[in-house]
């Protein structure tokens, strides 16, 4: 269909089907921030940050010096490349452009990754990281266990929030909106896209349920390895995509002195959308 910009499976980005990006963020200094993620090296060197090794794997230790005072680290913003003064009439171009330039320019491993957030009946909030799985002009795609929290609380309200932050190059996105289930039909073709052990992990899960031990969650997934020995894994009845719909949409860009730039856009009745250009 011609609306669809970025689908399971297979889209214009190799933001939801190729192999992880590799790359690193810029390098830090104590105290200051010293760039190494301009758009040249944002398309072609590879800064490396310092490496530790602590108790629990390799992690990267994006500061010099540990223990140093953060309080001044900010780094000032180059990449302001959307004309914040003369937007858009309609943000959809926008959200796409953005999601490639992070595929191809923010070297991070998942640049799919956004931040879900929920509440409940009586008004408690959560948030958890998901992956977008699909997006256009009707919203944004993921897929989930629809018995964890946050399929109860989707379920109950309708409603929900998604943030897309790219820190190496300073720009963010933020969606609200209602949220309905995707068809059975999209739901089966993503989940048929899935490796076998994720497929037979979705079975074996009752996600965010008290999990005594690995070992549990270990043997839940022989059990269901064994049940569909032989044969292919269907989807789950409780497990499927849903879509949080573009009510309203900011693009928030780094700007120096902390001076960023922000556009909202609200969609209106009739489909449009009022623009406007927001204090930082």
């Amino acid at each position: 269909m011609s609306h669809e910009r970025l689908v399971h499976g297979r889209s214009r980005f190799p933001a939801l089907d190729g192999p992880d990006a590799q790359g690193h963020t810029g390098r830090h200094a104590c105290g200051r921030f010293r760039r190494s993620d301009q758009r040249s090296d944002l398309r072609g060197r590879d800064p490396r940050p310092v490496r530790r090794r602590g108790s629990r794997g390799r992690i990267d230790v994006p500061f010099r010096a540990v223990g140093c005072d953060l309080r001044a680290a900010r780094r000032t913003g180059t990449l302001n490349d959307m004309d914040f003064e003369h937007p858009p009439v309609d943000p959809v171009p926008v959200c796409e452009q953005w999601f490639a330039d992070a595929w191809e320019r923010s070297g991070l491993p998942n640049p799919n990754a956004m931040m879900l957030a929920t509440v409940s009946p009586d008004g408690l909030p959560s948030a958890r990281t998901v992956l977008l799985k699909g997006f256009d002009s009707r919203g944004a795609v993921f897929y989930t266990n629809s018995e964890s929290r946050k399929g109860d609380e989707l379920n109950a309200t309708g409603r929900a929030a998604v943030l897309f932050h790219w820190d190496p190059m300073e720009r963010q996105i933020r969606i609200e909106g209602k949220v309905a289930r995707v068809s059975d039909e999209e739901s089966d073709a993503y989940f048929a896209s899935r490796r076998r052990e994720s497929r037979i992990g979705a079975w074996a899960s009752l996600q965010s349920r008290p999990c005594a031990s690995r070992e549990e969650l270990d043997q839940a997934c022989r059990e269901q390895e064994q049940r569909f020995e032989g044969q292919d894994v269907p989807r789950p009845p409780h497990w499927f995509g849903y879509r949080v719909a573009l009510e309203h949409i900011e693009f928030w860009e780094g700007g120096d002195a902390r001076l960023h730039d922000r556009v909202v856009y609200d969609r209106d009745d009739d489909g449009t959308w009022t623009v406007r250009r927001l204090w930082p």
